[in-house]
């Protein structure tokens, strides 16, 4: 299995720093606001791999750092310190040593992202299909024909109904505006996909179709994914491995169902009981 990406000592400090911070935050010490200059450690020293075709679940409780993760890999932030590779085919990028305008053509033409807000993955002033074409007019598509019938084939493949392709996303129910975020998001078939919270706020049976949907999109296409979430039901359903974030440190990391049939951390321990 090759490897697509590889995360090495991640950080993210919001503030000014300071050489206090590290040793003050943390799970220890149960904060991640620093008590001398007030800085906030959203992120230190995360690491991991993502293989191809895998999903890979980022747990932790809210304020853990999760989200963090996937908003500095797909150039949302920029980290405080770390690299991570991207390996696509034949050619590795460093992520954060790229300038602006490569960084744009990776989270344009080989990533994907669906936000829980889905007021940031879409443009709620053009269509459902007017937004997947954006999307596709930043590749190599251009004839407005094959735009369109490519919008209307991926509205089709997330169940969205094609009498919709023209209505804006403000119409839409929640689990349809995620549908058509998903639907944007492979717009450009990208072997990594990020997804941040994608069902919170969903009714459970819309939830549990989002869920069933991306499994099929990583099963037909073999697509690698990052899944943030609180939801201990999604890290199971969803994901081969998992890593449990809190106070934006790394505490537990391995195969998901050893991390939730057997917690060695506390913290982790507590969250499994909870969700019982």
């Amino acid at each position: 299995m090759n490897k697509i990406i590889e995360v090495r000592g991640l950080s993210k400090i919001y503030g000014p720093g300071c050489p206090l911070c590290i040793e003050s935050t943390g799970p220890d010490a149960d904060t991640n606001l620093c008590p001398h200059c007030g800085s906030v450690v959203a992120l230190h020293d995360v690491s991991f791999d993502l293989f191809e075709g895998e999903i890979l679940g980022v747990m932790g409780e809210s304020g853990s750092g999760k989200s963090t993760v996937v908003k500095t890999l797909y150039f949302d932030q920029a980290p405080s310190g770390g690299e991570a590779i991207f390996y696509d085919s034949d050619t590795q990028h460093e992520l954060f040593a790229l300038n602006a305008a490569r960084q744009r053509w990776l989270r344009n033409h080989r990533f994907g992202m669906v936000y829980q807000n889905p007021h940031l993955g879409l443009n709620f002033n053009i269509t459902a299909g007017g937004n997947i074409a954006e999307r596709l007019l930043m590749s190599d598509l251009m004839d407005y024909g094959a735009i369109r019938e490519r919008a209307k084939a991926l509205l089709a493949r997330t169940e969205v109904l094609l009498s919709r392709v023209d209505d804006l996303p403000k119409n839409f129910s929640g689990g349809m505006q995620q549908r058509v975020q998903i639907a944007k998001a492979l717009a450009t078939r990208p072997p990594l996909l990020f997804l941040d919270e994608v069902t919170t706020g969903l009714d459970l049976s819309v939830q549990a179709r989002i869920l069933d949907l991306i499994l099929e999109i990583q099963q037909e296409l073999n697509t690698a994914m990052i899944v943030v979430t609180h939801d201990l039901g999604v890290i199971r359903l969803l994901t081969g491995r998992a890593i449990v974030m809190k106070y934006g440190r790394v505490i537990e990391a391995g195969l998901t169902d050893q991390i939730l049939e057997d917690p060695q951390h506390a913290y982790t321990q507590r969250l499994v009981a909870s969700a019982l």
